[in-house]
């Protein structure tokens, strides 16, 4: 059965980067689903195979639910943008990678990398809008229109906090079966 489980977190995580340039909103659902049923996940001692505890689940929800709320309160002509999602998600997941590169930096310290992989992950969706704002298409968001951070946190919020929570999985899982 934790097969079953692991399978259906990993497919509801690649529904969440499918939905960042389609139906934002969701993307942040999809993604806390995955991380909700990965703590489903136990071995045949009953035990979880990954301790994704209630403060982590609870946690993560209202994140969720904040990103969703911002989401939804953002004007219609933005909501339906599409511009530049596909570099941030593209960012977001080589900061995720970046970050979870800190087990070499900070092999005794699981806050450590955990926070490591927070802050890549944001800053992997900066420069991958950064980067979007310098193509024909993001001249509209570039730093000089004035709207470079207000659609950097319409569209890169939303993004960040779904792949964060895929790295929340990866960072636990190498955590609890890395070996030093």
């Amino acid at each position: 059965m934790a097969v079953a489980f692991i399978i259906l977190a990993v497919l509801l995580w690649v529904v969440s980067l499918f939905l960042q340039g389609r139906r934002q909103l969701l993307a942040p659902a999809a993604s806390y689903l995955g991380l909700l049923t990965l703590s489903f996940a136990t071995g045949s001692d009953g035990l979880p195979l990954l301790p994704i505890n209630n403060v982590i689940l609870i946690g993560w929800l209202c994140m969720t639910l904040v990103v969703m709320t911002s989401v939804v309160l953002q004007p219609a002509a933005v909501r339906a943008q599409k511009r530049g999602t596909g570099y941030m998600t593209v960012g977001a997941l080589a900061g995720m990678s970046v970050g979870l590169l800190g087990f070499t930096v900070g092999a005794g310290s699981l806050s450590l990398i955990y926070g490591l992989m927070i802050l890549a992950t944001a800053a992997g969706t900066f420069f991958g809008f950064l980067l979007f704002t310098n193509t024909p298409d993001g001249a509209g968001v570039n730093l000089r229109s004035g709207r470079f951070f207000k659609y950097l946190l319409a569209k890169g919020f939303p993004i960040a906090i779904a792949v964060m929570m895929t790295g929340v999985a990866a960072v636990v899982a190498i955590a609890t079966y890395a070996t030093y």
